[in-house]
């Protein structure tokens, strides 16, 4: 049997999240982010846990979603929001964990990678890693839900320089932005990550989930309409959204028409 791909592992106080995919750098398909939603609603209630660590498998943290999968999980407008719900879920999950959260950052963090990572309360960043959200090339839109948290973690203007120019980041520069909240050594990544995770469980445990508490409920947003949220997932109707994926999965440029 093939190992999962999302692993749970507890050490004391402390959870560690991997995404397990590491043959396709932790790529996120659907089942992955059903998983993931799973795996972190089902944290959310265990009191005796006081941090809950998210990494990748292989070197990586998430290259974004899998484009392979596409053509099967992601053609028709049932599809699409099949798969939106799955992905929204998974992200929340992570942000609406009451626990304190630190993404442990490697090599490519992208798309929905970078989603998760800052959907974590602290960010740890080997020096060599990348991070970005290039999906305009693929002809599609980051819903509305995870736009907002992605603005709200780095602001519209950082927001807008990752999303229009489609470019990847390095660990210093995602520390300028604000995406990440410190950058170590490659070799120290495992080391200040458990760290950092020491720190918060040495701390009161409901004052910590009382404190994440407080700061969601500080930046509370009024709720989209329903026309509003039909319009995050009209990319996916385009074709610009056909011929980006296709140009990616064939490894060419693609030519976008603007319809």
């Amino acid at each position: 049997m093939s190992e999962p791909t999302i692993m749970v592992c507890r050490d004391d106080a402390v959870v560690t999240v991997t995404l397990n995919r590491p043959e396709k750098r932790n790529a996120l398909d659907l089942a992955t982010w059903r998983r993931l939603g799973d795996a972190m609603e089902n944290l959310a209630d265990q009191q005796e846990v006081r941090c809950v660590v998210l990494q990748g498998a292989g070197g990586h943290f998430a290259g974004g979603a899998d484009i392979s999968a596409f053509a099967a999980e992601r053609v028709t407008p049932e599809q699409v929001r099949t798969y939106a719900e799955a992905e929204h879920r998974g992200v929340m999950a992570v942000y609406g964990c009451p626990h304190p959260t630190v993404a442990s950052v490697a090599g490519a963090c992208a798309g929905g990678g970078l989603e998760i990572a800052l959907a974590c309360d602290i960010r740890v960043a080997a020096s060599s890693a990348r991070f970005g959200a290039p999906i305009n090339r693929l002809g599609l839109t980051m819903s509305h839900e995870e736009l907002r948290l992605f603005m709200q973690r780095v602001g519209p203007s950082a927001a807008l320089e990752l999303l229009l120019e489609g470019t990847m980041v390095d660990a210093q520069r995602a520390r300028e932005m604000g995406i990440v909240n410190r950058v170590v050594p490659d070799s120290e990544l495992a080391d200040q990550t458990a760290a950092t995770s020491r720190r918060i469980v040495e701390g009161a445990p409901l004052v910590n989930r009382w404190h994440k508490k407080l700061v969601r409920r500080l930046t509370d947003f009024t709720p989209l309409s329903q026309a509003e949220v039909a319009e995050g997932y009209a990319a996916f109707e385009t074709e610009d959204y056909q011929i980006g994926y296709r140009a990616f999965l064939d490894k060419r440029k693609p030519d976008f028409r603007g319809r």
